[in-house]
């Protein structure tokens, strides 16, 4: 970088000289200069997820449009698992409410149309229990207002009905619409090549498990009959369709 210096004033010259070294670096540092760091994601125990019968999941055993449920990474924090049907890349990064940048991985499977994300709203931690969901995912159209506060119509959507928050599971979950003030958390997800088996590695974005934990934490220990309600899971997990899993699901 060229500076200019006033050579007929060398006290005035060094001053400019200083104040332009400082307002270089300055603008070196700024986040529109420096590389952006993306986070990589939080990694726990790699789990095979299995049916009621412990049977290995894989993507010939999904339906289409099903919403499904597992737990993971801990015993109590509930999961969706869709297979959308079409191919998923993987977009561009998202960001969570602290400012962490990450990239999501997309779906997995033979149509790359598999996906997973945290069944805890980004909101309230409005989420899935045995009597009664308030967080669904929606395959068929549905209205909803959007960032712009403006209606719109749209399949494929995972929609909180306690607050009206929208999330697009084709894009990471991104927040559409409502008062979320991030994505959900995405599990990273593998597919055994040899045997299409599914797996759980890790969870991308920003998690929530310890608010979480922390309001819910006496009826999570009725609710799953143990005081380890943080206990990870390992081996396997079960998944089940979100129609059996709850009793009622609130669509709006």
């Amino acid at each position: 970088m060229n500076l200019p210096v006033d050579e007929s004033n060398p006290k005035l010259s060094r001053r400019r000289f200083s104040k332009l070294c400082v307002s270089a670096m300055a603008a070196a540092g700024s986040p529109g200069v420096l590389a952006r760091v993306i986070e990589p994601p939080k990694s726990y125990p790699r789990v095979q997820l299995v049916d009621k019968d412990q049977a290995p999941v894989s993507p010939e055993t999904l339906v289409t449009g099903e919403g499904y449920l597992f737990h993971y990474p801990h015993i109590s924090t509930p999961c969706f698992l869709i297979d959308l049907g079409r191919r998923v890349e993987p977009g561009p990064e998202l960001i969570t409410e602290s400012g962490e940048r990450y990239r999501w991985q997309g779906g997995v499977g033979p149509n790359a149309s598999i996906v997973a994300f945290s069944a805890i709203c980004a909101h309230r931690l409005t989420h899935p229990v045995r009597s009664v969901s308030f967080i669904n995912y929606r395959h068929e159209p549905v209205s909803f207002r959007n960032k712009n506060v403006a209606r719109e119509t749209r399949s494929q959507l995972i929609y909180c009905c306690s607050e009206k928050s929208v999330y697009d599971p084709t894009d990471g979950a991104r927040v559409l619409g409502g008062p979320a003030p991030q994505p959900l958390a995405a599990v990273r997800l593998e597919e055994e090549r040899d045997t299409g088996a599914l797996f759980a590695s890790g969870v991308y974005g920003g998690t929530l498990f310890h608010e979480y934990f922390q309001r819910f934490q006496h009826r999570l220990v009725l609710e799953y009959g143990t005081d380890d309600i943080r206990q990870i899971v390992s081996a396997n997990t079960t998944l089940v369709s979100a129609a059996e899993y709850c009793r009622n699901r609130i669509l709006c």
